[in-house]
């Protein structure tokens, strides 16, 4: 059992060091580090990742940097994702902003009970990464094929019925406020108007 671990930790180790030797720009920034310190960058990856947990569990601004993580990556591989002519990136990474904007609504109701859950912030940023995992069992895909997708399904007629109430209404304001505006610049052009010739 404990060389089955054993094993595991070893292949994970090995796996996150080669991903630490790719060429990008937090690489370049760890090898920097690691040149100056003198410190190996795997190690030095591992002591941030342990800065962030206690972090995430203890520090001020918790809340932001649980969303910042949250935001950052996916933002920028989003953008990458518009910019490539394959579609199965650009499909991940919309599922992804579904179940962000899914899971950050339902956050705004039930945040006086979330409130009370220890750890918080650190159960919702490794929710975060597990949703923007590049994997097969990734949290997003799983979330937005399991509860989201059901759900507009079953209820897609009455939310196209709703969206095209409220593109009405939207309407209807539209030609209000234009119709009020043309008669409050007709109204003022008149005033200058009769004032202008008054005053000759």
């Amino acid at each position: 059992m404990s060389s089955g671990i054993k094993n595991n930790v070893q292949t994970w180790k090995a796996n996150l060091n080669e991903a630490l030797q790719e060429k990008n720009f937090v690489t370049e920034l760890l090898a920097k580090v690691e040149q100056k310190t003198g410190v190996g960058r795997l190690y030095i990856a591992i002591g941030f990742c342990a800065f962030l947990i206690v972090y995430l569990m203890v520090g001020y601004g918790a809340q932001f940097l649980c969303n910042f993580i949250g935001f950052l990556y996916p933002a920028y591989s989003s953008v990458k994702a518009v910019e490539t002519s394959r579609k199965d990136d650009d499909t991940q990474w919309l599922i992804y902003w579904v179940v962000f904007a899914f899971f950050s609504l339902l956050e705004i109701f039930t945040d006086i009970f979330l409130f009370w859950i220890p750890f918080y912030w650190l159960l919702k940023c490794l929710f975060l990464i597990w949703c923007m995992a590049s994997t097969s069992w990734n949290g997003s895909l799983l979330i937005y094929n399991r509860l989201i997708l059901p759900l507009v399904l079953r209820n897609e007629k009455k939310i196209d019925e709703a969206i095209g109430k409220a593109a009405e209404v939207v309407r209807d304001v539209q030609d209000a406020v234009e119709s009020t505006a043309g008669e409050v610049a007709a109204d003022m052009a008149r005033r200058r108007f009769t004032d202008t010739t008054k005053s000759e």
